[in-house]
């Protein structure tokens, strides 16, 4: 038989082995628990990645909303202030409709006036057309006649281009020996600025030198033919003691 002390050395020897087996297997336990818990905060941590995004997107989704309604808001205030305008429009209208039906007949004796003067100025309208008609046709046969109206008042070159500048004579000599020609020509040729030119031509016209021909833009200016004729003549002649 065995004695005590190797039952206590065979006793704990076995208990030694299953500690350890059991150990041995807690440790494998711990491990698989480990591996299980970083699959399940791996998941986790999915799961909530995915819940902020959804969180974010929501997010957004409610500013939108709530920017709608604030705009949808401000229109509202506007709305209601315009439909407070209108109520008062109306009211004022209300209140002033009786006195609108009182002058009512004063508007219609008014009109009647009106309509008997507008039938007088109808009647004054006629008779100026026909007067101006008449001058018109005075004008368009004095203007047939140049050479009668030339020979009736007499204009001599230096009296005619005294009061010119050195630019415009020199814009209706140009035109007086190249023919009619248009602002934009005309600027090509004395070279000055669009604008200048333009006023230039205007002034000529307004007082007189050119004549312009409307039938299609840009206008077309000429010479008339008077004062074409004064600058085609030669300068006044010297005096004798010059000419010595």
């Amino acid at each position: 038989m065995l004695e005590p002390l190797e039952l206590m050395l065979l006793f704990g020897s076995g208990f030694i082995a299953a500690f350890a087996l059991a150990g041995f297997y807690v440790s494998k336990r711990i491990r698989q628990s480990q591996v299980q818990y970083q699959k399940a905060k791996a998941a986790v941590d999915d799961i909530i990645l995915s819940f902020n995004r959804q969180l974010k997107q929501e997010n957004s989704r409610l500013q939108a909303v709530a920017f709608k309604v604030e705009a949808l808001a401000g229109k509202g205030n506007r709305l209601a202030e315009s439909v407070d305008q209108i109520a008062k429009a109306v009211n004022t209208m209300e209140s002033e409709a009786p006195r609108t039906i009182d002058d009512k007949k004063q508007l219609l004796a008014r009109l009647q006036d009106l309509e008997e003067k507008v039938r007088d100025v109808s009647t004054s309208h006629e008779v100026v057309t026909s007067k101006l008609t008449n001058l018109e046709e005075l004008t368009r046969q004095l203007t047939t006649m140049p050479e009668k109206v030339e020979t009736a008042i007499p204009i001599r070159r230096d009296k005619a281009v005294s009061q010119l500048t050195e630019t415009e004579l020199a814009a209706l000599e140009m035109l007086a020996s190249e023919g009619p020609k248009t602002a934009p020509e005309i600027k090509q040729k004395i070279g000055l600025s669009r604008e200048h030119t333009a006023r230039l031509m205007k002034k000529l016209y307004e007082e007189g030198y050119l004549e312009r021909e409307t039938g299609k833009i840009p206008f077309k200016y000429s010479v008339k033919k008077e004062m074409q004729n004064l600058l085609k003549k030669p300068q006044p002649s010297q005096s004798p003691e010059s000419s010595e």
